[in-house]
């Protein structure tokens, strides 16, 4: 998957981390108090209770720049957390009467072994960045001052880090770089991260990056200084004692909102595969082929998670033609066949990409995928549309239920739906994706003007 790919962490660390300090909690709870409880309530409520107190204290927000001292700072705040949360829960079940010593042994032995797994995954990794040059990301530095100095000399002394410094760009010397230039080299080594000066920079120059990051899928961070950058979401970290600022932050690039999103996708979809597909399917299936010849279903490729191809699937609504896969249906498009025209009205059309969502080329909710041909033409032409391909694309979107569905008529419906799609990606959480969802159905039982 493209997800794992040198320049991300491991999609998998997060979740294999909480299922083993899960593991820790729920089994020297067997040597210490299990004979006194019922194990069911107890495994339930602690687990719970432990990726709630997890979410809130950020307890396994660790990246690669965060120091020593940060973990142990997140493991005590947890170890009080957690202390308090059995002292509570023996209050309620007073009756068990389970000794406060047994507590803090058990507590103590807790955090003992979750911090020796905490602190060994930590020191591993940097060992296997420093040692053997993986799970790492390429660098460029735009501006050459005293900050950028400082940022470049800790990607060099400090290879544990897995930052990979390629180039700094120097626009005030005699020699000096322009940003087109920087942008060639940028793609041509398919740099991961830009880490831009803003004190070397103008404010259009500065909207240049941003513009070119946004479009070309890298990332883009600023060393701040006295002047502001203007937007909706800034994340503040440090780098040993550098300040970084990221103009953009994606709550789905962090892996428990990933694991999240992705058990309600799998969810979602086998609920709607196992009890309205199974018996939809045929009746759909034999009403298109009693109107006209040709496939149930019709495959198109479309561009997802970053930029990748796959196929989209979808009930056939259409007679079969050479078009399809170059334009969208239109107003009173005579290729649609009159049972096509139903169940594009309804969204039927739309159901076998559940199939999609379970195989992991798409999302229930997210910015809805164009045809490549589409994809294309718009990159060129509408700014930041690229910035959609930063998630996996869904059936339904934001944009799908703010009135931008259907047919693009003008420059305007995609700069509506890019303004949208952007909003969702920064803003995402599980409570917007159930509106959407709610509000996707509600759209398709009143029936929507430009489903056709």
């Amino acid at each position: 998957m493209s997800l794992f790919k040198h320049g991300r962490y491991s999609g998998y660390l997060r979740p294999i981390s909480y299922l083993i300090d899960l593991g820790i909690v729920n089994g020297l709870a067997i040597l210490y108090f299990f004979e006194n409880i019922n194990p069911i309530v107890y495994v339930i409520f602690m687990s719970v209770s432990w990726i709630m107190m997890s979410v809130v204290s950020k307890f396994y927000e660790v990246y690669r720049y965060t120091r020593e001292v940060t973990i142990l700072a997140l493991i005590l705040r947890q170890l009080v957390l957690f202390t308090l949360l059995i002292f509570a829960f023996n209050g309620y079940y007073h009756e068990l009467n389970i000794r406060p010593n047994a507590i803090i042994k058990y507590v103590l032995s807790v955090f003992l072994l979750i911090s020796i797994f905490k602190f060994t995954i930590y020191y591993l990794l940097q060992k296997y960045r420093s040692e053997f040059g993986g799970n790492y990301r390429t660098t460029v530095i735009l501006g050459r001052n005293k900050n950028t100095r400082a940022l470049e000399s800790f990607f060099k002394k400090n290879p544990e880090y897995g930052y990979m410094h390629k180039k700094s760009f120097d626009f005030k010397s005699q020699s000096k770089h322009s940003l087109e230039e920087c942008f060639k080299y940028i793609n041509q080594e398919n740099i991961d991260e830009i880490y831009c000066s803003i004190s070397e920079l103008s404010s259009d120059e500065i909207s240049e990056v941003v513009d070119f990051a946004d479009n070309n899928l890298k990332l883009v961070k600023f060393l701040p200084d006295n002047k502001e950058i203007y937007a909706k979401k800034l994340k503040y970290e440090y780098y040993e004692y550098i300040p970084i600022l990221s103009l953009r932050n994606i709550p789905l690039q962090d892996n428990i909102n990933q694991v999240i999103k992705r058990g309600f996708d799998i969810l979602f979809a086998s609920g709607v595969i196992i009890f309205i597909l199974s018996w939809l399917t045929p009746l759909v299936a034999i009403m298109i082929k009693l109107e006209s010849r040709g496939p149930v279903f019709f495959k198109q490729s479309r561009n997802g998670f970053n930029y990748k191809e796959f196929d989209c699937y979808k009930f056939r609504s259409m007679t079969p033609n050479i078009n399809a896969h170059l334009y969208q249906a239109t107003r009173d498009d005579n290729r649609v066949t009159k049972v096509g025209r139903f169940i594009r009205k309804t969204s039927i059309d739309e159901l076998p990409q559940f199939f999609n969502v379970l195989f992991g080329d798409m999302s229930v909710v997210g910015p809805r995928p164009h045809m490549v041909s589409h994809t294309n033409m718009y990159a060129k032409k509408i700014d930041k549309f690229m910035v959609r391909h930063f998630v996996k694309p869904g059936i339904t979107g934001l944009a799908q239920v703010s009135g931008y569905r259907g047919e693009v008529e003008s420059d305007k419906d995609i700069i509506g739906r890019v303004k949208y799609d952007i909003f969702y990606i920064e803003n995402w959480s599980i409570l917007l994706d159930i509106k959407i969802i709610s509000q996707t159905f509600l759209n398709a039982v009143k029936g929507e003007e430009k489903a056709y």
